[in-house]
């Protein structure tokens, strides 16, 4: 815990729920899900005969590359498919090397043979130049940006036509988000604002499901703006030591420098509009104050370009066209669709968002932050541009690095080559 409060700038509270609390969940709830898995047997024998399934283990190995943002994903990316059997080169963040190792340290000492992991911490390119040269390579598991996995998604198809690889290599990934928060005139405003605040600015951002982007109707959308500043006028900015803090940096100077370069480039915008915050400051740590501009247009660069930090960009529309903005709302997002969320209390409104958004999310949330997937209640993942939408956190996710084989025996003899109406 205190390695990822120090290593990834993360406050008590955000590295407790991630290097402690769901990091164990992943592993008590991976277990019972290959406990699912491997109960998964045939049910329908003839008389004379058996069958079952052998949930073998991929044939080679699965690379497996971790991001800088959770200890967690890093310790699941590993030991899912090392449970089931298999070897994993691990990867790890260049920002997030201390934590993983801890992680593999740990796995270690608790009884993990040699080398079933193997903890890889070198140059990104040219560990993954390798380990896709390999024949042996038969899956990757990756949690990253959708840029990096389109590269090695790329890579792979060139191995698969050139026959470099026995297998078919299977890849699993979850990748980038433009989430939002769709708010009905029938909200609880009060209610979205914090949960806004709360996935819009935890870890300063940083996490592939914050709020980015949020559409408020107008009827309620000045009860919202001075909700909002009041409550983050409350907020405190500050070292990850400092108990008090709410947010910290953002994790190094490239990532500062895009999101302040935006931030410049949106105060010159004259379609944006700065509703609070706006300040940064690099001179001891890479800080960056919860940010909010709204948008005089609806198709405005901001509501599809991931910026992967505390910078959120909001809309007022007019009530009335509620059921018209839903087909916005699915189209923009830079064709991401990791999670979502409506704050409404209006049933009929709630399942028209459900409906009209069921491809727009991977994870949709009702009254809830974007950010709310719990290991063991909603398994975690997105389509389109967001991933593979395996769902971590599920039997799914594991049974991707299995390659099960089917057994029949019979007991009986067969007596004769004819049909019965060859006879």
């Amino acid at each position: 815990m205190a390695a990822t409060m120090l290593g990834q700038g993360k406050n008590a509270w955000q590295a407790e729920i991630d290097a402690a609390a769901e990091l164990a969940d992943f592993y008590r709830f991976n277990v019972s899900y290959a406990e699912e898995i491997y109960s998964r047997q045939p049910t329908l024998n003839e008389k004379g005969q058996s069958g079952k399934t052998d949930w073998r283990p991929l044939e080679g190995f699965v690379y497996a590359v971790s991001p800088f943002n959770f200890t967690a994903i890093g310790g699941n990316l590993i030991s899912g498919p090392a449970l089931l059997g298999n070897v994993v080169l691990w990867k790890p963040s260049p920002s997030n090397i201390y934590a993983s190792y801890l992680v593999y340290k740990i796995l270690r000492e608790a009884g993990l043979p040699p080398n079933v992991i193997q903890f890889i911490n070198g140059d990104a390119e040219l560990v993954t130049k390798v380990a896709l040269e390999h024949r042996e390579l038969s899956a990757i598991n990756f949690t990253g940006s959708s840029d990096v996995f389109r590269s090695l998604y790329g890579k792979i198809a060139d191995g698969v036509k050139a026959k470099k690889y026995r297998d078919f290599p299977r890849l699993v990934a979850e990748t980038s988000g433009k989430n939002f928060h769709l708010i009905h005139q029938s909200a609880d405003i009060s209610n979205a604002v914090k949960h806004t605040i709360r996935a819009s600015f935890e870890y300063s951002g940083q996490k592939c499901s914050a709020c980015s982007r949020i559409y408020i109707p107008e009827s309620r959308a000045k009860e919202f703006f001075s909700e909002m500043k009041q409550e983050l006028s409350q907020v405190k900015m500050g070292h990850p030591e400092d108990f008090q803090s709410f947010l910290g940096p953002v994790i190094n100077q490239a990532a500062f420098d895009k999101i302040t370069s935006a931030m410049e480039k949106a105060n010159k915008d004259n379609h944006l509009r700065l509703v609070v915050g706006g300040g940064y400051n690099s001179s001891e740590g890479y800080f960056i104050e919860p940010t909010i501009y709204t948008s005089d247009t609806l198709d405005h660069p901001l509501f599809d370009y991931e910026l992967f930090g505390p910078v959120l960009v909001a809309y007022v529309y007019p009530d009335a066209e509620f059921d018209s903005l839903l087909g916005a709302i699915d189209k923009q997002g830079g064709n991401f669709a990791l999670t979502g969320s409506i704050f409404a209390n209006d049933q009929a409104a709630i399942r028209k968002a459900e409906n009209e958004l069921r491809y727009a999310a991977g994870n949709f949330y009702t009254n809830c932050k974007t950010t709310g997937a719990v290991i063991g209640q909603q398994s975690f993942g997105g389509a389109r541009s967001s991933g593979t939408n395996d769902k971590a956190g599920s039997a799914n996710m594991l049974m991707r690095f299995t390659a099960p084989r089917t057994l029949k025996e019979e007991y009986h003899s067969l007596n004769n080559v004819l049909y019965p109406s060859n006879a």
